[in-house]
């Protein structure tokens, strides 16, 4: 394979223990996770103490043969600040780490400079998360512009998951005309399987702004693998943005209770829908631009028993 393969979108955790809506998540056992009222197999069941590391997630990309990762951060996990800053220390040519806040209360404005000034060069945002019951967090706010403003001044990367179609949108135009040069890169193919999908995956037009698949094989789980619909979907977006303007996510580890790690992107490399143009910007040449990463290492194939 010649392609430089990079994941726009994985997370890591030690523990979760968290409150998402008033109700609890928190990891089991054999990697299963009270998840908001019911048990959910958040990991693979050999995972079984329920931590998610970046020693088993190197083992993973090392056999899958994917160069480096960017690890977000979701409010269902909790926030990792501490944990992911010594990840990204231990590995720093195989990872960029994002910080995160508590961005559903006033007040985070200051511990986001806190997470910039300690060496984060990536804030996430879980936007989906900002439409509360008690009112909405508007990210045009000005705390948020703020934010925006400081992270666009430092050079720091916002990476966002945005809520249903274009929910959001108009709060995202008005942060791109106001922070032209703060890069951004929106997750989840812009939820590519609900209604008005592309109007978040028209944000790329501009030229700061780029799109991530993590999670598009949840969001196609109903078809599964070859993800044929996911392939179709990143035609569509390709032919309105540009191909240099899409990345490939995996959403690690939670898409591989279903699949494999290595098929949350093999089904890319098999496809006959996208030339081999297409696929090595996808799968990597787009992230390693758009993120800066240098200093990859060269991960041979190697060979499974069973062939």
């Amino acid at each position: 394979m010649d392609y430089t393969i990079i994941d726009a979108h994985a997370h890591l955790w030690i523990e979760q223990n968290t409150v998402v809506d008033g109700l609890p998540i928190r990891s089991l056992q054999n990697g299963r996770s009270e998840f908001m009222g019911e048990i959910r197999q958040m990991l693979p069941p050999f995972m079984v103490n329920g931590v998610n590391d970046a020693e088993t997630f190197l083992s993973n990309m090392d056999y899958a043969q994917v160069a480096a990762a960017v690890i977000t951060q979701e409010f269902i996990d909790g926030i990792q600040n501490d944990y992911l800053a010594t990840v990204e220390e231990r590995f720093p040519n195989r990872f960029i780490v994002c910080g995160m806040c508590e961005f559903r209360k006033p007040g985070f404005l200051n511990h986001a400079k806190e997470l910039i000034d300690n060496g984060f060069k990536a804030i996430k945002i879980p936007a989906q998360r900002l439409l509360l019951k008690e009112g909405r967090v508007m990210l045009n706010s000005e705390e948020m512009m703020d934010m925006f403003h400081y992270m666009e001044d430092k050079d720091i990367l916002l990476s966002i998951d945005l809520a249903d179609g274009a929910t959001q949108v108009p709060e995202m135009q008005e942060i791109i005309q106001e922070c032209p040069d703060l890069r951004i890169a929106i997750g989840h193919f812009g939820m590519v399987t609900r209604p008005d999908w592309k109007e978040q995956i028209r944000l790329a037009r501009h030229s700061n702004v780029m799109i991530e698949s993590g999670g598009i094989t949840w969001l196609f789980n109903d078809e599964f693998y070859p993800f044929k619909g996911a392939i179709k979907a990143i035609r569509e977006a390709a032919d309105l943005v540009g191909m240099e303007k899409l990345m490939w996510g995996s959403d690690y580890p939670r898409t591989i209770t279903a699949i494999t790690y290595k098929m949350s992107y093999d089904f890319v490399v098999k496809s006959s829908e996208l030339t081999e143009e297409d696929k090595r910007l996808f799968l990597g040449e787009n992230a390693r631009n758009f993120y800066g990463f240098t200093d990859l290492p060269a991960l041979p194939y190697i060979k499974n028993m069973s062939e």
